[in-house]
């Protein structure tokens, strides 16, 4: 039998045996949607957050990174990117915990979730209708276009005065990674998960890889550290 030969019986075998054998389906292969992630929520950036070690990117929206800078409304320039994480630290803490439910894992490993108070309130929306945040229309296909609108009419937050979308801001800074991909991305973390570890602590003269780095940054306590300007990406002269 040739080679072509036995890769189309191969393919047809899974075909027709793929309803009686669940273990064929390629969801299976990747594993199980991760549990939502629950508990007191320390800030990182205006859309993201950490549980529990565990790095959180807000599904959706992006806010301005921490060391952007925008225009207030008399032309004059502030940090526009701690502001909006000050707005959100202020926000959780009006109602303990926080609770994130899986939608992706984003490039850099970390959790992508649709995040909300302990009394129901959605992050993401209220970071958009307050100005804090925008909304990414190549990853909320509009979700919080009305949130958006509302506050650019009532002039908040970044609508105060002028600012430069942070994904555009990013581009220019040498930073423009999409923020999500697709779901199967999950795996890895958990492959990567097994050869490396939060003990002992690592500086980045001691990591080997960015991939490394970055699974320290998304999964350790520490792991923050290794991001000195805060922009989402650990010991970038190895990335």
């Amino acid at each position: 039998m040739t080679v072509a030969a036995a890769a189309a019986f191969v393919a047809q075998f899974a075909v027709q045996h793929s309803e009686s054998s669940p273990d064929l389906h390629v969801s299976n292969w990747i594993g199980r949607t991760p549990e939502p992630i629950a508990g007191v929520a320390s800030v990182i950036d205006g859309d993201t957050i950490e549980i529990h070690g565990q790095r959180i990117r807000f599904n959706g929206i992006d806010a301005p990174e921490s060391a952007q800078q925008c225009d207030d409304a008399k032309g004059g320039r502030y940090r526009c990117g701690a502001k909006a994480a000050a707005a959100l630290d202020r926000f959780l803490a009006t109602s303990r915990p926080v609770t994130c439910n899986f939608v992706a894992w984003d490039r850099y490993k970390r959790f992508v979730g649709d995040c909300r108070r302990a009394d129901g309130a959605s992050v993401a929306s209220w970071m958009v209708e307050h100005g804090q945040a925008l909304d990414w229309p190549q990853y909320s296909h509009g979700a919080y276009a009305a949130q958006q609108a509302k506050a650019e009419a009532a002039k908040v937050g970044l609508w105060v005065g002028k600012f430069q979308p942070p994904w555009e801001w990013r581009a220019g800074h040498g930073d423009a990674r999409p923020a999500v991909i697709e779901r199967p991305l999950g795996i890895i973390n958990r492959q990567v998960a097994q050869s490396y570890s939060c003990q002992p602590r690592r500086k980045c003269s001691q990591i080997s890889s960015c991939d490394e780095a970055q699974w320290y940054l998304s999964n350790c306590p520490w792991g923050g550290k290794l991001d000195r300007d805060g922009d989402g990406q650990a010991c970038e002269t190895l990335c």
